[in-house]
Formats: structure tokens, C-alpha cells, sequence
């Protein structure tokens, strides 16, 4: 069974007798005449012409003709049976025919064109996209309202932050990793399905616990759709187009920002917005937010209904007649579009590679059902472990090692400073609100009715007798060494308020949210606590709250001009000079946060910091993409784009634990890892010129 040396290796030629990729496994002897037939056949049906031309027609497109495919078959002696063979020799096989479709492929997609069928995907897919880039906002957008509703503590709000993060990473390593088995369009359905599911279900539940884990499930999802959006459009981009259409593609994730902090800023400030059944469920309008997010991946979900599988993918597992189907529709879509629907698809057959993996059939009559979905299920993931281990082979080890370091270089600077520029807003805003303080000292009340709002102050050493504090409202107050005798407190609801060193004689508490823990070394001496209010009733107005939303809108639109310069020159000045250049410059951006002093110029600095990194976030996704096979593409990108996530979740908590301590840390620590991932991405090799193997 070894090849000639004078083999033909057109990629339009039949070998062996047989389509490339369909010789026959089964060891028996196939008849001379038989390729004859099926070429004539093969002829008919895609030419639809007379016989008379079928042989002209063949040699059109590069197909040999039938008595050469005689003449070597009688040169060549019986092929040996595949389960005789070394499996060696059989990924030898492969790796060739890979190879030659490679670059079939690549004169397919450029015959198709580029038309309305690659923009109809585009705004698919591209919905899709937008999903993720509104998850990583509607946590940190509903925590100031969550908290009221839930009663968070610290900790709780930086778990629900973080667990979104944690999903995603093991979403997009499990999920891309299945999408190179089960297929892009499946995974794919699959994973926005998984997010719309949990995230519409996560706006209606009402304990913390539940909440958490809708928003985990949520981030699985979303996180498994993104390695796969990339591998899937790429699939269908010619080598010309694809470094510009998935920048543009990139743009979604900006939109999707936009949207979030659009939809936060006009739902959530409306805190009547919703309905109430009862005294335990609330749907207050933050919910309402939530609900509003999981519309783009809704959409996203129906419109993939209607799109096919990649054809990339298909001939990589041996289905040649449903990926020229595919490629056909493609084709004849865009011709229509152009206004040339005469236009013929020449191509007839198609490369396909050598089937070498082990899989298991499993008869109906074979076990319990549960035990033949098992071996399923095992040998899928065997299959997928396969993947991730081979992109650590000799071939790809050190390309991948030197992206992930990239990868997590740029998600540890990037998300730790979208988290630390508006909590050093907050906290810019907390210091000027300290500052506005007032402060009563010694003043006596007695026989006063109390039912306004206080609101920042401090009172010290005051005497309060036979008062009343009725349907009020304490916004950071302090009472500090004060008496209270003989007072009444009845329907009070507070925010960061506290009784310190504080003497409180017969006093009764009707119905207040003035807990155990609001009164810090205090007396209380024949005091009575009646009908407390049960959960968190606060509904102040944060009047800061839009200026956090606003931060967000800013941010994201920043990107704008970096998405469009990145798309015009990514397939001009190359993927590695776009990411080293790109982080090299965000990382001198970050210097200029040492400026950052107020409100104003913080908001500045992070538009200019976002606008310069988004062109290293488009080129990493494109030199993704094109540095692994087919076969792999998904599993690497998923794998490197989690590892992303764990950064995004060390520089949340590392940059977030430095606020209002210094600045100096969180600014070197992104600098630093800003320039030495830009200087090591100069060492990827370039693939503007490479053919999607």
C-alpha cells in the first residue's frame, strides 16, 4: 500500500478510483469500471448536461480522465485495509491531506465570494458576541441594587462579581473543546441556549444562593459561545478578508457594553419599576434589567436556526456531500446577491481527510440506555482531552505557551483596571462626600417629632428626650456619645448608620431596620425592639449611580475608533506587529493614571486606555484562530481564552483590594505585564499569508 512518487495531487483529482477520503475501509477488491460510473454521475448531476460532454466537462474541472484512472489502477497492486496499517502512517496520511484541502478550500471560499451570506453570519454570530460582552457588565451594573434587595454582605457582592468570570472560563474550555467534535453550529446553540436559559431564570429568583448559581450557569454558557463564534465565521472567510471581518466582528462586544450600560442607566434608576406579591417576592426593576440583557442571545438563538453547519468542519469528519451542499448555497446565496445567479459552482469534489479516530457504534440492543449514553459521553471527552493535549505537542507547544502568556498578560491588566477605574471613581466620590460632612456637637432636643431625612451628619454628645423619629430616612449618620430617654422610633429605615458609645433609656423601636449590629458599645437600659423590618427595605436613589453607568457607556464606546483602525490594518501590517504595538502603547497609557486625581481625568484615562488595547484584543482572537488546524481551533481558543478568565478574575480581586490605599501598585503591575506580553507577542509568527489548516 504505499503511494507512488508520481502520485496526483490536484486538488480537483479523483485517486485510486475512488473520491479522496472515501477509499474504501472495508479490505475488499472494487471493480476497475466503478470510478467511471460515479465520475460520469458525479458529472450529471452538478453540470447537468448532455453525456456527450461529461469527459470535457471532468476535465474543466481538473478531474482526470476515466481511462487514466484505469491505466493506474492497473499499475497499482490491491490497497492494504486501514486496520492492517501503522497508525503512524495513517496521521502521516492525514496530516497530507489536510494539507492539500487547506489549500482547496481556500480557492473554494475565494470562488463563493464574499457576499450577503458572510453578512448575514456576521450579524448572527454577532449577537452572539454582544451577549458576552453584556454578561461581563449586568453583575457589576445590579450588585448597588441587588444588595438591597438580598442584603449582601462584602464578600457576597465580590463572589457574585467573581462567579460569572469562573463560569466563562470553565464554559469556553469545555465548550470549545466539544465544538471540535460535535460541531460549531451545535456547541454553539448549545451554549446560548445554557446563558439565555439562566439569565432569564436568574431575574426572577429571590435568595443569594440560587441567584449564584443562575449567574455561574449563565457565565458557562456565554463563555462556551465565544472560542466558538471565532472558529465558525473564520471558517467561512476567505485568507483575504478574515483578519478585517473578524475585527469588525469584534465591534459586537463593544455594542454589547453600550447596550449593558444603556439599559442600566434607563431601567435600573427606576427602583418603583416591577411588582410585588406578598412581603417575600420582589421583582424590583434591576430584575427587569436582567431580563432586558438575555435578549440578544435570545435573538442570537432563533437566527442560528436558520444557518448551517461549517463546511470546514464537515469535511474534516469525512461529510464531503453536506459540506459541498453547504458550499453550494454559499456560493449561489452570494452569486444572487450580486446580480450574477447564471454564475455556476465549478467545484464537484472536495479533499477530504484520512478518518483515523476510534469510534464506538453501539447497538440499541447493546446495555441499559444510560450505559450506552455513558460510553458516549466518555469517549467524547477522551476525545476532547486528546485535543487539549495536542495542542501541548512539540508542533504547537511553544505557540501556545507564548499566547497564553499574552492572553493572561492582557486580561490581568485590562479587567483589573475596568474594575479599579470605577471603584476609584466611588471612591473619588466617597472622599468629596466626607468632606461635605456636618457635624453637630452638644445639641439637646426634647419633645420633637423627627420625620425628614438625615442625611450625612455627625452628632456628638447630644441629649434627645421624649422624641419621636417617625417615617424617616438615616443616610450615613453617626450619633456619637449621645443620650436618648424616653424616645420613640417607629417605621425607620437606615443606610450606614450607627449608634457609638451611645446611652439609650426606655426607648422603644417599632418597625426600623435598626439591627443589633448598628449600635457599636451602647447602653440600653429598659429599651424594647418591636416588629423588626425583616430583609433590606433601603430604597435610596444613589445620585452617583448614573455617573457609574455613564463611566461604563464611555468606556465602551471608546473602543470605537481602535476596533476601526485595527480592522483597516490587520491584514495590512499583521496580526503580531497590531498586538505588540497595541499593548506597548496601552502600557504607557497607564502611566499617565498617576495624573488621575479626580473624577473627570480618571474617566478620560480609561477611555484612552480602552481605546488603545482593543486592537491587541482583535489581533489575539484572529492569530488564535489561524495558528491551529481545524480539528483543534475550537479547544485551543477556548483553552487560551479561560486561562484569560482566570486573569480577569486575579486582577479583579488584586487591582480592587488597592483601592483608596495606592495607586502606585495597580499602575506597575499592569504596565509591567502590558510590556512584557507586547515584547513576547513579537515572537508569534505571523499568519496574514496562511491558509486556515
Amino acid at each position: 500500500g504505499g503511494r507512488e512518487a508520481n502520485q496526483v495531487s490536484d486538488d480537483y483529482r479523483y485517486q485510486d478510483g475512488n473520491y479522496e477520503g472515501y477509499a474504501p475501509n472495508d479490505g475488499y477488491y472494487h471493480g476497475g469500471d466503478e470510478p467511471a460510473h460515479e465520475e460520469d454521475a458525479q458529472s450529471d448531476v452538478t453540470e447537468g448536461h448532455d453525456e456527450d460532454d461529461e469527459v470535457y466537462e471532468g476535465e474543466y474541472q481538473g478531474i482526470p480522465h476515466p481511462d487514466d484512472i484505469k491505466e493506474k489502477q492497473k499499475k497499482r497492486g490491491p490497497a492494504v485495509a486501514d486496520e492492517y496499517r501503522d497508525r503512524a502512517d495513517l496521521m502521516a496520511e492525514r496530516m497530507e491531506d489536510e494539507e492539500q484541502l487547506a489549500h482547496q478550500y481556500e480557492n473554494i471560499i475565494e470562488e463563493c465570494g464574499h457576499g450577503r451570506f458572510q453578512w448575514t453570519l456576521f450579524f448572527v454570530l454577532g449577537l452572539a458576541l454582544m451577549a458576552d460582552g453584556v454578561e461581563v457588565f449586568v453583575v457589576g451594573f445590579v450588585l448597588p441594587s441587588a444588595e438591597k434587595d438580598m442584603c449582601l454582605s462584602s464578600s457576597n457582592k465580590g463572589m457574585l462579581g467573581l462567579i460569572v468570570y469562573l463560569g466563562m472560563m470553565v464554559g469556553a474550555v469545555m465548550l470549545g473543546g466539544l465544538a471540535d467534535k460535535l460541531g460549531r453550529k451545535k456547541c454553539l446553540i448549545i451554549s446560548l441556549a445554557i446563558n439565555a436559559a439562566f439569565a432569564f431564570l436568574s431575574s426572577f429568583v429571590q435568595g443569594y444562593g440560587f441567584f449564584l448559581f443562575c449567574r455561574l450557569i449563565s457565565g458557562l454558557g456565554i463563555g462556551g459561545s465565544l472560542p466558538i463564534v471565532f472558529a465558525y465565521f473564520s471558517e467561512f472567510l476567505s485568507r483575504e478578508k478574515r483578519g478585517e471581518h473578524l475585527s469588525w466582528l469584534c465591534m459586537f462586544w463593544m455594542i454589547g457594553g453600550i447596550f449593558a450600560s444603556a439599559m442600566a442607566w434607563s431601567i435600573i434608576p427606576h427602583y418603583g419599576w416591577g411588582f410585588s406579591m406578598g412581603t417575600k417576592y420582589h421583582f424590583h426593576s434591576w430584575r427587569v434589567f436582567v431580563l432586558v440583557c438575555s435578549l440578544p442571545c435570545i435573538a442570537s438563538l432563533v437566527a442560528l436556526k436558520f444557518m448551517p453547519e461549517s463546511p470546514r468542519f464537515l469535511l474534516e469528519i469525512g461529510k464531503h456531500d453536506e459540506a459541498w451542499m453547504i458550499l453550494k448555497h454559499v456560493h449561489d446565496t452570494n452569486m444572487r446577491a450580486k446580480g450574477e445567479p447564471e454564475r455556476v459552482f465549478t467545484v464537484s469534489y472536495i479533499k477530504t481527510p484520512k478518518q483515523v479516530d476510534e469510534f464506538i457504534e453501539i447497538q440499541s440492543s447493546t446495555g441499559t440506555w444510560y450505559q450506552r449514553w455513558l460510553v458516549r459521553i466518555t469517549t467524547t471527552f477522551k476525545q476532547v482531552w486528546d485535543n487539549v493535549l495536542y495542542c501541548l505537542t512539540a508542533q504547537y507547544r511553544m505557540n501556545t505557551l507564548m499566547l497564553a502568556v499574552v492572553w493572561f498578560t492582557m486580561a490581568l491588566s485590562y479587567y483589573g483596571l475596568i474594575v479599579w477605574f470605577p471603584d476609584m471613581i466611588r471612591y473619588l466620590q466617597e472622599e468629596a462626600y466626607e468632606s461635605r460632612v456636618k457635624i453637630f456637637d452638644e445639641e439637646e432636643v426634647s419633645h420633637f417629632t423627627f420625620n425628614f431625612t438625615l442625611e450625612n451628619q455627625i452628632h456628638r454628645n447630644g441629649e434627645y428626650r421624649n422624641d419621636k423619629f417617625i417615617g424617616m430616612k438615616f443616610k450615613e449618620v453617626r450619633f456619637e456619645d449621645s443620650l436618648f430617654e424616653e424616645c420613640y422610633f417607629e417605621d425607620v429605615t437606615s443606610s450606614e448608620t450607627f449608634f457609638e458609645n451611645c446611652t439609650i433609656i426606655s426607648t422603644v423601636f417599632y418597625n426600623t431596620d435598626l439591627y443589633e449590629h448598628k449600635f457599636i458599645n451602647c447602653r440600653l437600659i429598659n429599651s424594647t425592639f418591636l416588629k423588626e423590618k425583616e430583609g433590606c427595605h433601603l430604597d435610596f436613589e444613589e445620585d452617583n449611580d448614573f455617573l457609574i453607568y455613564l463611566v461604563s457607556f464611555l468606556g465602551s464606546l471608546s473602543v470605537l475608533p481602535g476596533n476601526i483602525i485595527s480592522a483597516l490594518l490587520m491584514d495590512k501590517i499583521g496580526r503580531i506587529k497590531m498586538i505588540g504595538g497595541s499593548m506597548l502603547i496601552s502600557a504607557v497609557c497607564c502611566f499617565f493614571l498617576f495624573f488621575g486625581n479626580s473624577e473627570s481625568a480618571m474617566i478620560g484615562w480609561q477611555c484612552l486606555f480602552c481605546g488603545a488595547s482593543i486592537a491587541a484584543w482583535n489581533a489575539l482572537d484572529v492569530i488564535t484562530v489561524e495558528l491551529y488546524p481545524t480539528d483543534k481551533r475550537a479547544t485551543a481558543f477556548g483553552i487560551l481564552n479561560g486561562l484569560c478568565k482566570f486573569g480577569a478574575i486575579l486582577g479583579n480581586s488584586i487591582f480592587a483590594s488597592f483601592v483608596g490605599i495606592t495607586k502606585v501598585v495597580p499602575i506597575l503591575l499592569a504596565s509591567s505585564a502590558l510590556v512584557g506580553g507586547g515584547l513576547l507577542a513579537l515572537r508569534l509568527p505571523e499568519t496574514r499569508e496562511q491558509v486556515l489548516m
